[in-house]
């Protein structure tokens, strides 16, 4: 997929499941469950064993089908092994301009971490597709990103950290153009007991409450 097309799906589909698991064959899987519920984008973080081999064979198996990213990367080195296992977007926890460098000279969406308003424009500036807010939850969550949002408008915002399906609503209307969700929708305990069906489930109704925020009238 193109540049362009990536981070437009990204952005349509409006939510980023945060694939962080205790093994690659439980990312295989819970991937596979929100996918059957009808999400088409998931991140696999790189504290996953196995987090490599867990990207090529999810991209082996859907292709085009799934948007697929690489979280916690914390160097360049690393993002493009992501990419070269198939990787269409990178995601890091804090801000490395190297690895930004690295992802667009590949033609990848960059999702670099940052906070502060000081953080958020350097890695904006430095060419961040779009800037994850982590940790959102720790500084105010929805609210800091209104209020983030209010000088710089023009620069695109995933908040990660305390978003579940009570939060979601308040997040996309604070005005993050999507939303990244780790536990709150795959979480270790269900992987343990083999209930990836919980998965699915979670992701219908992830997509149901993004559907009906962005069908309500702006107040």
């Amino acid at each position: 997929m193109k540049r362009d097309a990536i981070l437009s799906a990204i952005i349509d589909i409006g939510i980023v499941p945060v694939v962080r698991t205790e093994s690659a064959e439980g990312a295989i899987q819970a991937i596979d469950a929100i996918y059957r519920g009808g999400i088409r984008v998931a991140e696999i973080t790189m504290t996953v064993p196995g987090a490599l081999r867990a990207l090529e064979k999810v991209a082996d198996k859907f292709g085009d089908q799934i948007v697929l990213g690489a979280g916690t990367v914390l160097d360049p080195e690393t993002a493009r092994a992501c990419m070269l296992a198939g990787a269409e977007f990178i995601v890091t926890p804090s801000l490395n301009p190297a690895t930004i460098e690295i992802a667009k000279r590949y033609s990848k969406v960059i999702m670099p971490g940052a906070l502060t308003p000081t953080e958020v424009v350097i890695a904006w500036q430095a060419g961040g597709d779009v800037i994850k807010v982590f940790p959102c939850s720790a500084v105010g969550g929805a609210k800091y990103i209104k209020s983030l949002r209010a000088p710089f408008p023009q620069i695109e915002m995933i908040p990660t950290g305390g978003v579940n399906l009570e939060t979601i609503g308040d997040f996309l209307r604070a005005g993050a153009c999507a939303v990244a969700v780790g536990g709150e929708l795959i979480d270790g305990a269900n992987i343990r007991a083999g209930r990836y069906d919980v998965f699915e489930e979670r992701a219908k109704q992830f997509l149901e409450v993004i559907r009906a925020t962005r069908a309500q009238k702006p107040a």
